[in-house]
């Protein structure tokens, strides 16, 4: 049987609220529904890098425990920046975010972004790593996207489909679809082998 053909004999359950995940979701023709489910996104200091989307992914999952049927698969997932031995979530503020474009600025940052898959009885998660880098920005393009654009739901105050993303990305290695919030290309490698 093929992934095709796998497909269309289960439901998938989005759980997020990003619209760019939700975006990307739907162009995938799968037969799905969205469900998202705020959690409590804490992670310990421990957690480094990939480590972080790919716990808080699978702690995302937890709440639909009982929720779901015997066909539906659950998707949930989590996206970080990680610079300078640091994570980059969403800014809490404005004055955060404006901090942080200003540490993407000229450097080399990797956004990694964690899958997790979840039936009734199994559950599978994965990350994918990007590295993007960024030309210098200066403050009035800062001001402009901080003024024009939402960098408050997303990690490291970005989005490499606006503005900012346009005129100060450099290069990107990897998956592109990884940096806006869901790695297409590796989801569909690891849902063939997860049905």
């Amino acid at each position: 049987m093929n992934i095709f053909e796998k497909t269309q004999k289960v439901h998938f359950i989005l759980s997020s609220q990003s619209p760019r995940r939700q975006e990307i979701f739907n162009s995938l023709g799968l037969d799905h529904s969205i469900r998202p489910i705020e959690i409590d996104e804490c992670f310990s200091d421990r957690l480094k890098a990939g480590e972080i989307p790919q716990y808080l992914a699978i702690q995302k999952a937890r709440p639909h425990e009982g929720r779901i049927s015997e066909n539906e698969v659950l998707i949930t997932a989590d996206t970080v920046v990680w610079i300078n031995d640091h994570a980059l979530n969403k800014p809490a503020d404005l004055n955060e975010a404006r901090k942080m474009l200003r540490e993407i600025s000229g450097n080399k940052h990797t956004v990694y972004t964690a899958v997790c898959l979840t039936t009734t009885y199994k559950q599978h998660s994965f990350v994918e790593g990007t590295d993007v880098y960024f030309h210098d920005l200066n403050e009035s393009e800062i001001d402009y996207y901080l003024s024009k654009y939402a960098p408050l739901d997303k990690a490291g105050a970005y989005g490499i489909q606006e503005f900012i993303g346009y005129m100060g990305i450099k290069k990107v290695d990897g998956d592109f679809y990884n940096v806006v919030g869901f790695p297409v290309q590796r989801f569909w490698k690891e849902l063939s082998q997860f049905l």
